[in-house]
């Protein structure tokens, strides 16, 4: 059994997606530590009523490698977590750090890509659809190897917030669909791209 970390910075929905399919006994995982960059996000509460142990750092990346270190983390998830990760702690987990991005990769992404400006620029842009992207995290913002991608059409709406809810959904499928994956051994990387075997 995998132990995981996972990162985030508001509410913790993605969190909770992953929390609820380890429970459900869907990943050979378990969540060991979340780290907040912020200490009132709601996703901390959610971890505590889960048992999980939390902390809260702000910009030090160097501690929290110590500390993934210590609980010989062997999976990384970022589940909205609003920061830049530095190259130290990258370069600490190699292909073991993925993360969910609201878009389609490579749209909609990169530096200021986060959170509801995604969704007010994919508003603004006028695109019919968008969607959801799990992908691994490297040096380049956005730029790792993509694991899973779906998409959903958004024609229909006409609200940065209405288009983030339906995003959401898919999130909450994706992510904890791919953690299970990566705990079972199932994913590969070959030149660059991703394989689930």
């Amino acid at each position: 059994m995998l132990k995981i970390a996972v990162m985030i910075s508001g509410g913790g929905t993605d969190l909770q997606s992953i929390i609820d399919a380890c429970q459900a006994g869907k990943i050979n995982g378990q969540i060991e530590l979340v780290v907040s960059n912020r200490q009132k996000a709601y996703g901390l509460e959610r971890a505590q009523k889960a048992g999980i142990e939390t902390a809260v750092v702000k910009k030090n990346d160097a501690l929290i490698v110590s500390m993934f270190k210590e609980r010989q983390i062997d999976l990384v998830v970022l589940a909205g977590y609003l920061a830049i990760l530095t190259d130290e702690l990258i370069d600490a987990y190699p292909n073991q750090i993925i993360n969910i991005h609201p878009s389609l990769i490579p749209s909609f992404c990169g530096a200021g890509m986060y959170g509801m400006h995604v969704h007010e620029a994919v508003l603004n842009r006028g695109v019919k659809v968008s969607g959801a992207t799990v992908h691994f995290v490297s040096r380049e913002i956005d730029g790792g190897p993509i694991i899973k991608q779906v998409a959903c059409d958004i024609s229909d709406l006409d609200k940065a917030e209405d288009i983030q809810a339906r995003v959401l959904e898919i999130e909450h499928q994706i992510l904890p669909e791919v953690v299970g994956l990566y705990c079972d051994g199932r994913i590969q990387i070959e030149n660059g791209r991703v394989k689930v075997i």
